[in-house]
């Protein structure tokens, strides 16, 4: 992991609309360019080819549709439209029905009650769908998770919501969803936070992962631990073990194109394994984020953009 100083850079970068040219003309240039690595493609075609090749090999996929933080009302609309478009190519293709979005992607920024239209729309036409409601900066922890509460209330049972172990406050938070009854994706967490609302250190970090782990296991509802550290992975494995439960009780998930040998081994030992699989034209915040927060992607993202150029 690197540092957050480390990480700040890169969401800086993230922001940069010399380095998105750049990226946007060399990064998916063909099957082989360097962004490909991380990200299916531009397009719900190549994304439903690579869900078949993951089902192919035993895994289960989530479909993401790239973007965020949209600035007006029409915008939204846009990509809420581009959402009821990928979820009826899924369902004509005879994929796994899964997706995940961010809620500002459909408006929260500019209208709380429009965001929350526009996922209604999604989830009325994803029928058989499950829809995981992307955590974001803490800045939006408090209206994620009270509009998913909201929806559950209202019969939306097909939604769940992803926790972020950095924040000191998702002890809390896994306790409300649990007793919800909604499902969780646990992660580290990929965004640049204070030390007013999260662990700095990567054992603390881990240690809190650990712990929620265990919770979730114990009392969630079809847990999902989104990992690639085999530590992590082991403790779920254990207290899983420990408990009696079934290797199918729960889901371990993994980024699309990150230690793909470790999600065969899983699969090939019984756990249920299901990829985050994400696409669009907006994929450049998201492949800077991946940059930084391992130092072996972005060797391989440098090694691939000398290539690309070579």
């Amino acid at each position: 992991m690197f540092s957050n100083a480390a990480k700040a850079v890169f969401h800086l970068l993230a922001q940069s609309d010399t380095l998105r040219a750049v990226a946007s003309r060399y990064g998916m240039r063909s099957r082989s360019s360097f962004a490909r690595r991380f990200i299916a493609g531009e397009t719900v075609e190549e994304a439903i080819a690579a869900a078949r090749d993951i089902e192919a090999r035993g895994l289960m996929q989530t479909l993401d549709y790239l973007g965020e933080s949209v600035s007006s009302l029409a915008e939204a609309d846009a990509a809420t439209k581009d959402y009821l478009r990928v979820a009826d190519a899924i369902t004509q293709a005879g994929v796994i029905r899964n997706l995940s979005l961010k809620l500002t992607q459909l408006g929260l920024d500019v209208d709380r009650a429009s965001a929350i239209d526009n996922l209604r729309k999604i989830l009325e036409r994803a029928q058989g769908f499950f829809v995981r409601i992307d955590m974001e900066s803490s800045a939006y922890t408090d209206v994620t998770l009270n509009i998913v509460e909201l929806l559950w209330q209202q019969g939306y049972r097909n939604i769940g919501v992803v926790l972020q172990a950095d924040l000191y406050r998702t002890v809390a938070d896994e306790e409300r969803i649990s007793a919800l009854g909604a499902r969780v994706r646990l992660v580290k967490g990929a965004y640049r936070e204070s030390k007013a609302v999260a662990y700095q250190k990567k054992a603390d970090v881990d240690a809190q992962f650990a712990a929620l782990t265990r919770r979730l296991l114990e009392r969630g509802h079809d847990p999902a631990i989104a990992t690639h550290d085999i530590a992590m992975i082991n403790v779920a494995r254990e207290h899983a073990a420990s408990l009696g439960l079934a290797k199918d009780a729960f889901e371990f998930q993994m980024l699309y194109g990150i230690r793909r040998n470790l999600q065969q081994m899983l699969v090939k030992d019984g756990y249920r394994v299901r990829v985050y699989v994400p696409f669009g034209r907006q994929w450049f915040p998201y492949f800077m984020r991946r940059l930084g927060e391992r130092p072996a992607n972005l060797m391989f993202v440098l090694r691939g953009l000398a290539a690309d150029r070579g």
